[in-house]
């Protein structure tokens, strides 16, 4: 599964925040769940995260570890092809 975590950070971002961030994103593969990539953003959120995830458990156990430093808002996304077939 996929999944699009969209970020706000929860105080100013420092350098000292992005370092905390950036060493729980070291482990890119973490209990069921990968970063397929990673965006900062200008705009309503401060960041994008791209993962994929066995299921939403799993999912849900990564992003559970930066609660201390982003807010966040997770879509799961199906491929464009795969949602045109539920529709015929």
């Amino acid at each position: 599964m996929i999944f699009i975590t969209l970020a706000k950070y929860r105080k100013k971002p420092t350098k000292e925040i992005f370092a905390q961030a950036d060493k729980l994103f070291e482990k890119t593969v973490h209990e069921g769940a990968k970063i397929l990539d990673r965006y900062l953003t200008l705009g309503r959120y401060d960041g994008v995260t791209i993962i994929e995830a066995r299921d939403e458990k799993a999912a849900m156990k990564y992003l559970a570890r930066f609660g201390d430093i982003v807010s966040t808002e997770t879509l799961v996304a199906i491929p464009r092809e795969e949602a045109r077939k539920l529709l015929d």
